[in-house]
């Protein structure tokens, strides 16, 4: 009865085909009725009509971070940005784009490639990950080290808040000092504040060459590791990632089961040419090295950006989490070590990645459920004397009741709490989805 009196409802604010039926997901965050909105006003009459309604709402690009948060197995309304994607403005001089916030990240990476441009962020699943879900999550990948977070990348947004109303933040020129920074309040909110419709971002070039050194660790001496990479980032070479990868996932993306540096490079090919002569005269003994140029790079970080990632569904004996971790970055390498005994003490299917230069890590578990729960609390527990976090980033809904996403409180939570009742006093967008179950 509730269902058809929404569908009703919603029904005369958006055409007939825009709303649909909802569906459970194994994920949770599902909803009874799911729209899709075409324009920026009708997002804003739906937001509108479940602000005057007490309706809550839980907002959907492609789906790709449905396991992330969320305390909620299914609210009134899912309102989806499928439809609502493409290139607002495209400025090549001033190299800045502004976008659609459902458009997904390989479509602007395809067209900007025709101007030889592209947006420095490395998001996991690139095919299917919108841009407004990226900056709303604030999910960043190896390349962090070289390109920078969202909150370097963004210079302007168009939100939606919670009562219809549109807020403009920052601008759409890379020199915008007026005010505060409010993008960076949205960067990372996962959704809880308002819905972004429009992202500003600035480009940079195309690199002229591009190539990726793979140096393996068969003796795991974890001292020579961090030794090396301290050395490396200490000389005059810039790498965009220098990310250390477990053995298992070596093993899939490489064929050597050992651990293994991923250095990567991007400049003019004599810039290029030039800082791998220095990382081979760097090179540790006992250590092997294989260069990879351009599409063979390119080729490998296509396959890491899948495979690293988690599928959306879990089968009834295996059960797939993700974590990301922050560390100090030379402690990447305990986390890397410990997330590698893992799957001998907890029989698990561990892959686990981490930035010597960023310290931002992410771990992949899979198997038993039990032993996932363990390990996500072993784990945790280990980055926590490091004096670092781990945010569970994927994990089935009936999980995430056990299982405390975003960890304890932090002691400015007090700030984020205010922010969300001053911003969403009825609580309708998200419900439960962030830190501390904003």
């Amino acid at each position: 009865m509730i269902t058809a009196e929404l569908l009703t409802e919603l029904k005369a604010i958006l055409s007939e085909e825009q709303v649909v039926e909802g569906e459970n997901h194994p994920l949770g965050n599902s909803g009874c009725v799911k729209v899709f909105p075409n324009t920026e006003e009708e997002i804003a009459a739906v937001l509108k009509y479940a602000n005057e309604t007490d309706k809550k709402v839980c907002i959907e690009g492609s789906g790709t971070k449905r396991g992330f948060g969320g305390l909620t197995e299914s609210t009134d309304i899912v309102l989806s940005l499928a439809n609502y994607k493409g290139i607002v403005e495209h400025v090549v001089g001033d190299m800045t784009l502004t976008v659609k916030a459902g458009t997904t990240f390989k479509d602007l990476q395809e067209y900007l490639a025709q101007h030889k441009q592209k947006i420095s962020l490395d998001p996991y699943l690139p095919e299917s990950a919108t841009i407004g879900g990226i900056i709303a999550s604030n999910e960043s990948g190896p390349k962090r080290l070289g390109y920078g977070s969202s909150r370097d990348v963004v210079i302007g947004l168009r939100v939606v808040y919670p009562d219809g109303k549109v807020l403009r933040a920052g601008g759409k020129v890379v020199k915008n000092v007026a005010g505060y920074d409010m993008n960076k309040l949205f960067i990372g909110s996962m959704g809880t504040l308002g819905v972004l419709s429009e992202v500003t971002v600035k480009l940079r070039p195309l690199p002229k060459y591009e190539s990726l050194h793979l140096l393996f660790f068969p003796q795991g001496n974890m001292e020579e590791i961090r030794a090396f990479a301290i050395k490396l980032l200490d000389s005059t070479i810039e790498p965009v990632t220098l990310e250390l990868l477990s053995p298992a996932l070596s093993e899939k993306l490489t064929g050597k089961s050992c651990f293994t540096l991923a250095i990567g490079l991007e400049d003019v090919e004599t810039s290029v040419r030039y800082q791998e002569n220095l990382i081979q005269s760097m090179q540790p003994a006992e250590t092997d090295l294989k260069i990879l140029a351009q599409q063979e790079a390119q080729s490998f970080w296509n396959q890491f950006y899948t495979i690293t990632s988690t599928s959306s569904t879990n089968s009834s004996s295996v059960t797939q989490a993700s974590l990301k971790i922050g560390v100090i970055n030379m402690d990447v390498t305990n986390v890397i070590k410990e997330s590698h005994l893992l799957s001998d003490t907890h029989n698990l299917d561990v892959d686990a990645h981490g930035g010597l230069g960023h310290g931002l890590c992410q771990v992949n578990l899979k198997g038993a459920k039990d032993d996932v729960v363990s390990a996500i609390l072993q784990i945790r527990a280990t980055v926590t004397k490091l004096g670092g976090y781990a945010v569970v980033k994927h994990l089935p809904f009936t999980l995430r009741q056990e299982v405390n996403v975003w960890g304890e409180r932090p002691a400015h939570f007090f700030l984020l709490e205010g922010i969300k009742s001053k911003v969403d006093p009825n609580r309708i967008l998200n419900p439960k989805r962030f830190v501390g179950e904003i």
